[in-house]
């Protein structure tokens, strides 16, 4: 069964130097119909003007990942972190038992659009932890690439959770496979472009609720990126 959750119908605010999108609840934005799935609980879609960004601020018992789509964000926390992340670098953060950290846009003349990605961990009590991998161009295209796992295989970031997530950047025309094993969900997000998924077009902001399907198909047909969660 494949459930699809256009962009339109996603919650959103506009405070003028941050327009956010959310694939589910958060924040002031409430439906109890999408409160999460599976361990998923967020998926928002971030876009911030020059210069502007989120003070600091904590977080406890959370896996984060933030994918950058244009842009460069620039991140600071309480374990000393400090580093940028631009488009094809995965960032995760285990907020664990505490951390504190801010987010703002790297640059004085561009915006920043990127993904911020809430799973819910393990277990509680982990010890908070950052890690950032980056990723060419090449490893994304045309195929689907493995950027976080909870064993850090293929060299994607660690994540404290049963959650495989992949990207791809599709040329128009190409395709790839999505697998999933018995018992396990998908998660499709667009990030950019149009595709098509069993016959159906989604575009960019869309996302798809995957489940009981051993096999599907997304392909391009405008230059796109995807995101996919293989969720147990």
């Amino acid at each position: 069964m494949i459930t699809l959750r256009r962009s339109e119908e996603r919650g959103r605010f506009d405070f003028g130097w941050l327009d956010t999108r959310h694939t589910f609840s958060f924040g002031d934005y409430l439906d109890p119909e999408h409160m999460g799935f599976r361990s998923l609980r967020v998926i928002n879609e971030d876009r911030v003007q020059p210069a502007k960004g989120f003070g600091t601020h904590g977080h406890r018992d959370m896996e984060i990942l933030t994918w950058v789509l244009s842009g460069a964000l620039e991140h600071r926390d309480s374990l000393g972190t400090h580093g940028v992340i631009r488009p094809g670098e995965a960032q995760v953060m285990s907020a664990g038992t505490g951390i504190r950290h801010s987010e703002f846009n790297a640059s004085d003349s561009e915006p920043v659009h990127f993904l911020q990605v809430w799973i819910l961990p393990e277990r509680a009590g982990l010890a908070p932890r950052y890690d950032q991998v980056a990723f060419p161009d090449g490893d994304l295209r045309n195929r689907l690439r493995l950027i976080a796992s909870p064993d850090g295989a293929e060299g994607s970031v660690k994540v404290f959770q049963d959650v495989r997530l992949s990207v791809a950047r599709l040329d128009p025309g190409r395709e790839v496979p999505l697998t999933l094993s018995p018992g396990r969900a998908g998660y499709l997000q667009v990030a950019n472009g149009s595709v098509t998924l069993d016959g159906m077009s989604l575009h960019a902001g869309d996302g798809a609720r995957i489940e009981g399907e051993a096999g599907l198909t997304v392909a391009a047909t405008v230059p796109s990126e995807v995101l996919f969660f293989d969720l147990a």
